[in-house]
């Protein structure tokens, strides 16, 4: 295939001619953990492991600590951490980087990490980071990891991940959209979990009676379950049997197959009869329960919604029994009494509330997963050089 003018071929693809490309080495020094084992103390210097590298700065708030005496030695040969550094984990959650930054105390390099520091002060440690959370360092990844428990590679390995080297300004400008786009879905994300304990609030309030809607008055009444949406063991579904269709089939952690037949006329109510206790899934059409699940046999004239926003909210793992694979205790479930609106109307209110809530909360989610596949894409052509920004 023809080149692009102004463009070469290299280890890492094809990428623009003013661009380097080489092994990590030639870039950035690496330098393995001191294998010592260190004496910890409540009260000490901070010693970084595969914990504290999980997020894009390292986070030493609950790692643990170690004397003067033990720091000393482990940054011993240039190891201890500075401004500009990456600290990278090689084993278990290998690929992980985290920055330090200029507000971090001074702390140490544990066990499984190493640090990574650039050779020439106008390289820049975003744009580093996003070179190892894309596809090209995962594939060199998974050609150099080993181990079938706990997955490792060592430093050698990643001295010699090739990467590609823009000019540092272009590294500069590609580090700071990607950042912006990771900015965006981190606040999507911490929009959701704000909408998210909003409604559990929210369900809290409605689905006790403690809040009412507007329009609605009048005592509500209590009953016990089995007389309000009892529940029954689903129907046998070898995995041998299973021939795709159009209904889906639920088990105990909610619908994860379609099989060509259905047991029951929708809409309806599943939840965890054994191994997942607690889950509910709301199915609208005719659905398969499955053996792993209980279903509702008869909503007795309740809104099918309101009583799967009432078993969320009452929380069925209560019920479990046993230890090794719990099993949900129907007789427990159904002897439980909840106090529930007399109408079927105040039910499908509640019910529509909280539904609008769901809707909002999932439009959100999806928002965050097409921008996490959006930036997937924009790093495949910015780090390649497809796209240039200067």
């Amino acid at each position: 295939m023809q080149l692009k003018p102004g463009y070469k071929r290299t280890e890492v693809g094809v990428i623009p001619d003013e661009w380097e490309a080489g092994s990590l080495a030639l870039f950035w020094g690496v330098t393995d953990c001191k294998h010592v084992t260190a004496r910890f103390v409540s009260y000490g210097i901070p010693i970084a492991s595969i914990g504290e590298v999980q997020s894009r700065f390292v986070d030493l708030r609950n790692a643990k600590q170690t004397t003067v005496g033990y720091y000393s030695l482990l940054i011993e040969g240039g190891r201890k951490p500075q401004a500009g550094d990456l600290i990278m984990s090689r084993n278990a959650t290998v690929g992980e980087l985290a920055q330090v930054k200029e507000w971090h105390p001074p702390f140490a390099m544990g066990q499984d990490v190493c640090l990574l520091r650039k050779k020439s002060p106008v390289h820049s440690t975003d744009y580093l980071q996003e070179v190892f959370k894309s596809s090209i360092i995962a594939g060199q990844l998974d050609n150099s990891m080993v181990g079938s428990t706990f997955k490792r590679v060592n430093v050698e390995q990643i001295r010699n991940f090739q990467v590609p080297m823009p000019p540092p300004v272009e590294q500069a400008a590609i580090s700071e959209v990607l950042s912006d786009v990771d900015a965006l879905i981190s606040s999507l994300g911490q929009l959701i979990t704000k909408k998210r304990d909003i409604k559990q609030a929210t369900m809290q309030q409605l689905l006790t009676g403690k809040q009412r809607l507007p329009g609605f008055s009048g005592k509500w009444v209590v009953k016990r379950l089995k007389d309000v949406a009892p529940l029954q063991r689903g129907f046998d579904l070898p995995t041998s049997k299973l021939q795709r269709g159009g209904y889906p089939v639920v088990y105990s952690n909610g619908m994860l197959n379609n099989h060509s037949d259905y047991r029951v006329t929708g809409p309806g109510v599943v939840t965890g009869r054994s191994g997942t206790i607690g889950n509910v899934t709301y199915v609208e059409g005719h659905y398969w329960p499955h053996n792993t699940a209980l279903w509702v046999t008869n909503f007795k004239g309740n809104d099918p919604r309101f009583i799967f926003y009432l078993y969320k909210r009452i929380g069925l793992d209560r019920f479990a029994t046993g230890s090794g694979v719990p099993t949900l205790n129907r007789n427990d479930v159904h002897a439980f009494e909840a106090q529930i609106p007399a109408t079927k109307e105040e039910q499908a209110a509640i019910a529509s509330a909280l539904s609008d809530m769901d809707a909002e909360i999932a439009a959100l989610k999806q928002k965050q997963d097409k921008t996490r596949a959006l930036k997937q894409g924009m790093m495949q052509e910015l780090l390649t050089g497809k796209i240039r920004l200067l």
